[in-house]
């Protein structure tokens, strides 16, 4: 196997069969993981490399084949009859996914290089490609069941999915973590291994995200020009938290011209958009809430910009790649002690990590931040996450894919010796 990837030409068969990188943001199954992918796949097919990403078709609403960029493909696999299924269903149609995946690829006569799983369910058929293949197998799990599990929000993740996770640790070549806690959070929870191990954050599109002038972002989606908007964006998922953050808008009554604006869900007559709704009636601020639905990636720009801060509160993130897009974009950010947040904010500058994940903890991060002082300007707040071009993460990420085939090398070596040695 090729050790040296930076100066050779990859083919990558990329892996997210529960989540399509085409789907609609913001919805229950769709979010920092597919922007993640999408972003990740378009800077190294710039760079020459060729990605095929795999992912499930629904309802024969995309084609078989569909170019997303520069040497970059979405291939879509047709599994049972493309109804929509929970994740954990997906579970047992794996061997249906890889006989579907090899005959596209035995068709194409295509030779992947190396397997880049995300998420558990892609995991497992990675390890089935990489026994197939003989190629390296590098595995990004965006969450961990154990660690989702421990804030007790939602229903908990079942143990299936918590037996495939342990043995993916021990089983695929190389992990890419987007934080030392993921890292740490891996090694305890799992047992992996500290040196199979690489962190990597994730990356923002500095050309997409960057600073609008506020009152002319207000104007253009409507939004009161004196009012001091608090911004919320995500999936409305339980442990992302956004009932936590209704309930601190509420602690916040000396605020009267404090407003919020909820972007995500799955639309109006989603249970937990009701939920939500129901939520800010029972508090009587119904009037100070806008669900403003779900809005495609290359529309969010002007939400941040009209916004004084950008709030995040989750029980739990592996990164919160919205945190950083609020921070290109030149917007302080107050968050729960969470993902990558604590390394991404300067405190008391741009942006406040709350004690805890409670309502309260929240609502005083949040008053902190309306009641502080002079504060940077929109561009020393964007200054502070330049580093975290998709440039500049996507050479890290070919490091990994490099110690990747050297751990398959080694392993290789490894069995044949063994092999060897019981003749």
């Amino acid at each position: 196997m090729e050790a040296n990837v930076k100066t050779e030409v990859l083919r990558i068969a990329m892996l997210s069969i529960h989540s399509n990188p085409m789907g609609d943001l913001g919805t229950i199954d769709t979010g920092g993981m597919s922007v993640y992918i999408r972003e990740l796949a378009r800077e190294l097919g710039r760079r020459g490399h060729r990605i095929d990403i795999y992912s499930r078709r629904q309802h024969g609403r995309h084609q078989a084949v569909v170019p997303l960029c520069e040497n970059v493909r979405l291939i879509h696999l047709d599994i049972g009859n493309n109804g929509l299924l929970a994740k954990t269903a997906l579970f047992p149609f794996l061997s249906d996914f890889l006989r579907s995946l090899e005959q596209f690829r035995s068709a194409e006569r295509i030779n992947y290089d190396l397997i880049h799983s995300h998420y558990w369910l892609s995991g497992g058929l990675g390890e089935s490609l990489k026994d197939l293949w003989n190629r390296p197998h590098v595995m990004m799990f965006h969450t961990l069941a154990e660690a989702k599990n421990r804030t007790r929000s939602g229903l908990p993740e079942p143990a299936v999915r918590i037996a495939a996770e342990k043995e993916l640790v021990k089983t695929c070549h190389r992990i890419i973590a987007p934080t030392q806690r993921e890292k740490d959070s891996l090694i305890r929870h799992y047992g992996a291994a500290a040196d199979k191990i690489g962190v990597v954050p994730c990356g923002v599109n500095l050309t997409l995200f960057q600073p609008q002038d506020k009152t002319a972002a207000r104007k253009h989606l409507g939004f009161a020009p004196e009012a001091s908007l608090l911004l919320y964006v995500g999936r409305f998922e339980p442990v992302k938290g956004a009932d936590t953050l209704i309930e601190a808008l509420a602690h916040c009554a000396g605020h009267r011209r404090l407003q919020l604006v909820m972007v995500g869900g799955d639309g109006e007559r989603a249970s937990e958009t009701q939920y939500l709704k129901n939520k800010t009636r029972e508090l009587g601020i119904e009037d100070r809430v806008v669900f403003a639905g779900r809005v495609e990636q290359n529309c969010l720009p002007p939400y941040y910009g009209s916004a004084d801060m950008l709030v995040i509160p989750s029980r739990y993130e592996s990164f919160s790649l919205v945190g950083l897009e609020a921070l290109a974009c030149g917007r302080p950010v107050v968050s729960t002690p969470v993902g990558a947040m604590d390394r991404l904010i300067i405190e008391g500058q741009t942006g406040k990590i709350a004690a805890d994940t409670s309502p309260g903890a929240l609502a005083r991060g949040i008053e902190s931040m309306l009641t502080a002082g002079r504060r940077p300007t929109a561009e020393v707040i964007r200054e502070s996450v330049l580093a975290y071009s998709w440039s500049n993460i996507a050479s890290a990420v070919l490091n990994e894919y490099e110690a990747a085939f050297k751990a398959a090398s080694i392993a290789e070596e490894d069995r044949l010796s063994v092999e060897a040695s019981c003749v």
